[in-house]
This record gives C-alpha cells, structure tokens and sequence, in this order.
C-alpha cells in the first residue's frame, strides 16, 4: 500500500501537507505540523511521525554490519603478526640440525622414548616457523573475504534526527536534491531579520 499517495488520511484537523517525497517504497511527507516517514523497508515499524520542532535536520550517512569490520580487523591483525613472526624468527636454523638419536646406548638405559619424542617436538619446532606463514597467510585471506563481504553490505542511509528519541534511517536516493528538498521542507529557513532587527534595536527618539 502506497500510504505516501494515501497521507492525507492521516491528516488531524487544519493539519496541510506541504512536502512529500519518494523514497523507494517508502518516503517522507512533511506537514504543517509533523514530519511522517514511511519505512517498509526497514527494519522495525512501518511508519513513524515525530513533531516538527523535535526533528534537527536531515543527514546522508554510510552504515554496514560492523561485526563483519570488528571480525575482519581482528583476522587481518593475527594475520600480519602470524607472517612478521614467521618472517623474522629461524627456527629452523636453531633446533634443525640438533638430533637426540644416540643409537643403541639410550635404548639400553630405557630413555629411548622419552628421546624419541623429544625429537619429534625439536622437529615440530623447527617447521613452526613455516606454520606461522602459512596459517597467518590463511587468516589474511580470510580477513580479506570478511571486509570484502563487509564493503558489499554498507548501505546508504537517509537519516532524521530526532531530538530526544532514535533517529529515523530510511534508504537515501541517489540525486541529492531530493535530500535538500527534504531537508529545506522540514528545517525551513529563517527569514531575513535585517530590518525587523534594526527597527527593533533602534532608540525611541525623545524629541517629537
């Protein structure tokens, strides 16, 4: 239901509509006396009137589902750590050519296991270093698809701020006119006060 076309059933008494916009499936009708948004497209209810001198103006602003940025950020920083510690440290180089293997003689004092399995940590050790490249070059990778995902769902927002209660977020067009014309129907300018003003602060003349 268009209820844009349909706004004048909402209507109080003397209540007029001076501007109505489109805005996808929903819009904004602005009236003498309230601001009604239309948001079927949102989340949430399908219409919200707020007064006029509670709504502060009009802003175009970029939103996205930030737990994909928080999740992104944080595999892009394990991933930089993961490559710079496996870049930098050798380890391959300290415990790759020590070798427990003794022949015979540990066999024979019962320690052959517990050798055994020493070695087989020194050679884990020794590739550990080529574990942090490649699982920190995984955790980029994985960081790089989750800001890609992150950058595809940002939306841009026609927001109306509203003073004292949530703003109101509706899908933002792509002619910006359309926002100044929103904008100028419900925060209208104040008139020129050059004359009043100066009429006003001028002395009464005491001389007849």
């Amino acid at each position: 239901m268009d209820w844009v076309a349909r706004a004048e059933s909402l209507l109080y008494d003397g209540e007029v509509i001076e501007a109505d916009v489109r805005l996808d499936r929903g819009g904004v009708v602005v009236t003498s006396h309230r601001v009604l948004v239309f948001t079927p497209d949102r989340e949430g209810s399908n219409y919200r009137q707020v007064d006029r001198p509670n709504v502060e103006g009009v802003d175009v602003t970029t939103s996205g589902d930030w737990s994909f940025l928080e999740l992104g950020v944080k595999a892009l920083v394990v991933g930089v750590v993961l490559v710079a510690a496996g870049m930098t440290v050798s380890l391959d180089s300290l415990v790759g050519n020590v070798s427990l293997d003794s022949g015979g003689a540990a066999s024979a004092v019962g320690i052959g296991g517990m050798l055994g399995m020493l070695q087989t940590m020194l050679t884990l050790m020794a590739q550990l270093d080529d574990l942090m490249r490649l699982f920190g070059g995984l955790a980029l990778a994985f960081a790089a698809v989750v800001l890609g995902v992150y950058l595809w769902s940002r939306d841009r927002l026609l927001v109306v701020r509203v003073a004292g209660d949530d703003d109101i977020e509706l899908t933002a067009p792509d002619d910006e006119s359309v926002v100044d014309r929103i904008e100028a129907a419900i925060v209208p300018e104040a008139p020129p006060a050059d004359a009043g003003s100066a009429a006003q602060s001028a002395p009464d003349d005491p001389l007849p």
